[in-house]
């Protein structure tokens, strides 16, 4: 069995005519910049959400960035943030010249341990940014009193956890910004780079809504010194004909996930979803210390695995000046080197009982 990791041809057959029809709509108007697809993006991106305000733009890494520029970081300060997840989000910060920060993984979820951010905040913090990781949301409740004792920004970093919720809020509306990346194998993704920015304040959408066309607040008038950060219309065309059906794909990638989870909790570490929870299933991941062989061998079956992350970022190359070293973050450490996520999308069939099995037999 040749089994694909995110299915995205076969989603695509299913949603073929409305997509086709909706870029050549676009194809036929040529308005491929801020054409009426991104504000009709947008507009059902905040209703799905309950967001007051949805900002599109051209990636997940941008919408890191936008909302940083938005709070106005500075060269020198400093930003908290998870070790354990892809580096845009500390990359977001090291372009603007701030600090990152990093505090280890609760060992179950995953996410930063909010019990250890406070021991990490310094007169020069002055933002937490929380990752999602996997889909599943840290725990925004404590993040968010600790952000409100010491006056700190928090910005969610939910690039994989569109429509997940915390305490039934999706946490794209948490935070005082909450981002999400449509890369195409994203829970909701685009056919090219795609990212949005939510908001309940009006200042930051109006600054953001400058920022991701070069700061102007008219046409070659800058007020802001901003970035070329627009979505296209074509990807916010392909958006608009998937979005009606996304939450029916939240229910069939939370079926795979309970079908893992049952099958494999007596072999394997499996994800924790905390009960106040939703995770929309960016990726399954398990736990095993015999993860490189687990994985050559499924490769061998025609099962496709992915390890996210090898490297905790801390230990990056390009991080070497920040002076962190082995032992500094014990929990996302080991899990690099225990993480092996699993295919999971919405368009699984009988390619769960066969990569179940397989693991079984190699447990």
């Amino acid at each position: 069995m040749d089994i694909d990791f995110a299915n995205l041809q076969r989603q695509y057959q299913e949603y073929k005519d409305d997509i086709n029809f909706r870029i050549q709509k676009v194809l036929n108007n040529s308005n491929y910049i801020l054409g009426s697809e991104v504000y009709d993006l947008e507009k059902a991106l905040g209703d799905f959400t309950g967001a007051k305000y949805a900002l599109s733009c051209s990636s997940g890494t941008d919408s890191l960035l936008l909302s940083m520029l938005s709070i106005d970081l500075k060269p020198g300060d400093e930003v908290i943030t998870s070790p354990f997840t892809f580096i845009s989000t500390a990359e977001a910060i090291s372009r603007l010249n701030a600090k990152p920060v990093f505090v280890d993984i609760e060992k179950d979820t995953f996410n930063i341990d909010s019990n250890k951010i406070e021991s990490a905040i310094t007169s020069k913090t002055k933002a937490i940014i929380p990752v999602s990781l996997f889909g599943q949301p840290a725990d925004l409740n404590v993040i968010e009193l600790i952000a409100n004792k010491y006056n700190l920004k928090v910005i969610v970093d939910g690039a994989q956890s569109f429509g997940s919720t915390l305490n039934k809020i999706t946490d794209s509306n948490l935070g005082d910004l909450s981002i999400t990346s449509f890369f195409p194998a994203k829970p909701l993704g685009c056919y090219g780079d795609g990212g949005a920015i939510f908001t309940n304040n009006v200042d930051y959408f109006e600054k953001i809504k400058m920022l991701r066309v070069h700061g102007q607040n008219q046409k070659y008038r800058h007020k802001y010194i901003g970035i070329g950060g627009r979505l296209d219309t074509i990807q916010a065309s392909i958006l608009l004909a998937k979005i009606p059906f996304f939450d029916q794909e939240l229910v069939e990638r939370s079926y795979v996930a309970e079908i893992y989870s049952k099958s494999l909790y007596k072999y394997f570490s499996i994800p924790v979803i905390s009960s106040d929870r939703t995770s929309s299933w960016a990726q399954y991941t398990i736990r095993t210390e015999n993860r490189d062989h687990i994985k050559q061998k499924l490769k061998e079956k025609g099962i496709p695995t992915a390890i996210y992350y090898p490297t905790p970022l801390h230990l990056q190359e390009c991080y070497k000046d920040l002076r962190y070293k082995i032992g500094d973050f014990p929990e996302a450490e080991l899990a690099s080197k225990e993480v092996l996520s699993l295919p999971i999308n919405a368009f699984m069939r009988n390619e769960i009982e066969y990569i179940v099995s397989n693991l079984i037999d190699l447990a």
